[in-house]
């Protein structure tokens, strides 16, 4: 029998505002779950930007939340390993689904754009597999972060939706931004070995449709192991 392909997801947390967008993260669980894949869950062990209530959307003033604890919410308790501890050569592919955490804590794409920085951890973390030329899915805003990991290094393909803003981000950067009508879509960068979904990028976008994104990025991301 042939042995179970293994995947490192990497999270931002818990919560769409200020960490990995629940949704996506759940989905891509069970997108990988349903092709067969293990998985193992990733995060920085480090604190938050800022902590978001989500009832409101507003700042909580003086609260401090774990990346890496929050993001153990997903992936059940002790199922989410320190990403000091990992490492690319145990696994076959990396996902990253999306979320304002990934903008916040991961990288700082969503205070200062194309100028942004990302966590030297995460940096060296994802351009691991880009330089091993292992399969990548970036969903929802994930793409900017490989934006930023490759900036100056290699041109990539992607998507993050419709959205101008992030679009002319991406070519400030030097990448290649193509729209997407819908969250059902996908795009490859074949010379990379990347592929990207937009998701939750379209806000009002079906639950269903970001489903079948993320599901067809996962599939191609293990076609490509």
């Amino acid at each position: 029998m042939a042995k179970a392909l293994k995947v490192a997801v990497l999270l931002a947390g818990s919560g769409h505002l200020d960490g990995a967008e629940v949704r996506e993260a759940v989905l891509t669980l069970l997108a990988l779950d349903q092709h067969g894949a293990a998985f193992q869950c990733i995060a920085p062990n480090a604190e938050q930007h800022h902590v978001i209530n989500h009832v409101t959307g507003q700042p909580v003033p003086g609260a401090v939340r774990n990346i890496l604890e929050e993001a153990s919410r997903i992936a059940r308790v002790g199922q989410c390993l320190d990403l000091a501890k990992a490492r690319v050569e145990d696994y076959d592919a990396l996902l990253m689904p999306g979320g304002y955490g990934v903008a916040k804590n991961l990288c700082s794409f969503a205070f200062k754009g194309a100028e942004g920085e990302v966590r030297p951890d995460v940096a060296a973390f994802v351009r691991g597999f880009f330089n091993a030329k292992k399969p990548v899915g970036a969903i929802c805003i994930a793409p900017a972060l490989v934006a930023l990991a490759l900036s100056g290094r290699s041109a990539a393909r992607l998507t993050l939706g419709g959205d101008p803003g992030c679009a002319d981000a991406m070519r400030k950067l030097g990448h290649l931004h193509q729209d997407t009508p819908s969250a059902r879509e996908i795009i490859v960068d074949e010379s990379l070995n990347l592929v990207t979904t937009p998701a939750y990028m379209f806000d009002d976008a079906r639950l269903s449709d970001v489903f079948v994104g993320i599901d067809r990025c996962v599939t191609e991301v293990l076609k490509r192991v």
